[in-house]
């Protein structure tokens, strides 16, 4: 069946930081039809990287504590997860994921490992997130990390074992997506 798309409009209602489409469009529907008109909002705010490092010879995962104001109303504010940030204009994901790592947790990475590219919340987010798995060795640190302060970031690097990051996730006490994502992936890799 073709997947046929017509865009009768599109308006920036929004654009500070992410920009905000206002979309009105048709769709070919699965009974091959048109749908009537239909109008969506979309939030763009490009893609981004996410990346699990993970020393396999100590059997350690290394998570980013952080504040996250759009969880405090409804949860913790402070969440662990995987160093992960946007992609600059026209930069490669495994580039992206090098930087974020060094920026956030201190550790130069080399080979990547990748895990996939998801939509988090496709019903209003065109976001991608490319999600990596990185080896490394706990003890070849190259800075301290702790994110950009130009940014506002304040990183604390925790460090976990596998058996204790994955039973956490089983206990609901990591709420990121892409870090259970990153986890589970681990959690079946043979030979982990």
């Amino acid at each position: 069946m073709d997947r046929l798309v017509h865009i009768l409009e599109r308006h920036e209602i929004f654009n500070k930081f992410f920009r905000i489409d206002e979309v009105k469009l048709q769709h070919r529907r699965f009974d091959g039809s048109m749908s009537a008109p239909i109008s969506r909002l979309v939030l763009d705010r490009g893609d981004s990287v996410a990346i699990l490092p993970h020393d396999p010879a100590r059997n350690l995962v290394l998570l980013c504590e952080q504040f996250r104001v759009p969880t405090y109303d409804k949860g913790p504010g402070w969440l662990l997860e995987i160093p992960a940030g946007m992609l600059d204009d026209g930069e490669e994901p495994e580039t992206g994921a090098r930087r974020e790592t060094l920026e956030e947790i201190g550790y130069a990475i080399g080979a990547l490992d990748r895990i996939g590219c998801v939509y988090l919340s496709p019903g209003g987010f065109s976001e991608r997130i490319h999600i990596f798995h990185a080896a490394v060795s706990i003890s070849d640190r190259a800075s301290a990390g702790g994110g950009l302060a130009e940014e506002g970031e304040d990183i604390r690097v925790v460090t976990l074992t596998t058996g204790e990051a994955f039973a956490m996730a089983r206990r609901g006490e990591i709420a990121d997506a892409k870090t259970l994502i990153a986890l589970q992936w681990l959690e079946l890799q043979p030979g982990r």
